[in-house]
């Protein structure tokens, strides 16, 4: 596990901890969206971990990483759903369909007929390998018609994919600052905008409380990695007395189930012992 000064914007806890801060969140992701998007961002209101929830049971709700909405006065005209991706095994533009069309579900209150009310969203999805392998630090997709492209179709939807590693299209300035995110320290601040990103990238590593916080954070992750040890000894075990069983025959269901609820890994290896020098599955069970 990285100590807290190796952390990079692509880190969760970082990302998080940068963006929930009220003081420096909204000025260091002016910056990283002004600079990414290259256009003016205006005042921001920024959430992290926002949940939104299924509409019914039984289905899936999402949660954004960082959900940033751009204001003017107290309309919102543009959300920004900003994704840090690390892990190559999603199907990133479904994942990505299914959150834009949850995130839009809120864009009006109900009764309103005026469509044109719905804010801007960006779906922002930063990644440290090559989503479509073409090798660009970008890739901007929109809504356009397939029999007249250049026909206007202005539903005010984008999803951008940056890589962190791509050297083709876009500028200097956003490469800088996608290295800048992938290695958020001192080497990579290398013009203006990478170099205020991370004065306040240092304030936040230096605050006593993330500190602490990382820490607290750390030991979650060792507890949860020590219980899917814990899990996957536990399934190795009961398959293996299993198997060893059902050479004598089909083992009884409820026999199955006792066996498969058992969650001390202690009184699963006797039990492996067990089943390892019995003749019999009702042999077995009486030496439970």
């Amino acid at each position: 596990m990285k100590t807290i000064d190796e952390l990079d914007l692509l880190d969760d806890y970082l990302n998080n901890a940068v963006a929930s801060n009220k003081e420096i969140g909204e000025l260091c992701y002016r910056r990283v969206l002004s600079v990414l998007l290259q256009k003016e961002i205006g005042k921001l209101r920024i959430v992290c971990q926002r949940t939104l929830p299924a509409f019914l049971p039984g289905l899936r709700g999402i949660r954004m990483d960082v959900e940033i909405k751009e204001l003017q006065g107290e309309k919102v005209t543009s959300v920004y759903d900003l994704e840090p991706h690390k892990q190559k095994n999603l199907n990133l533009p479904k994942h990505n369909r299914f959150y834009q069309a949850k995130i839009d579900s809120r864009g009006l209150k109900r009764g309103e007929k005026d469509f044109s009310k719905i804010p801007n969203l960006y779906v922002i999805t930063i990644t440290n390998f090559d989503p479509f392998g073409y090798d660009y630090m970008m890739y901007t997709i929109k809504n356009s018609c397939v029999e007249i492209p250049e026909l206007p179709y202005e539903d005010g939807l984008q999803f951008v994919y940056f890589n962190t590693k791509g050297r083709k299209g876009g500028s200097k300035a956003i490469q800088s600052m996608l290295t800048y995110m992938q290695d958020s320290n001192e080497e990579h601040a290398v013009d203006e905008a990478t170099r205020e990103v991370h004065s306040y990238v240092s304030r936040i590593k230096s605050m006593e409380e993330v500190r602490e916080g990382y820490m607290t954070f750390g030991d979650l992750i060792d507890m949860e990695r020590e219980e899917a040890a814990d899990t996957a000894i536990q399934k190795t075990k009961v398959m293996d007395i299993l198997e060893l069983l059902e050479e004598y025959g089909e083992v009884p269901e409820n026999l199955r189930e006792q066996i498969e609820a058992e969650t001390d890994v202690d009184t699963l290896k006797k039990w492996l012992k067990l089943a390892a020098r019995v003749e019999s599955i009702e042999e077995f069970r009486k030496g439970m």
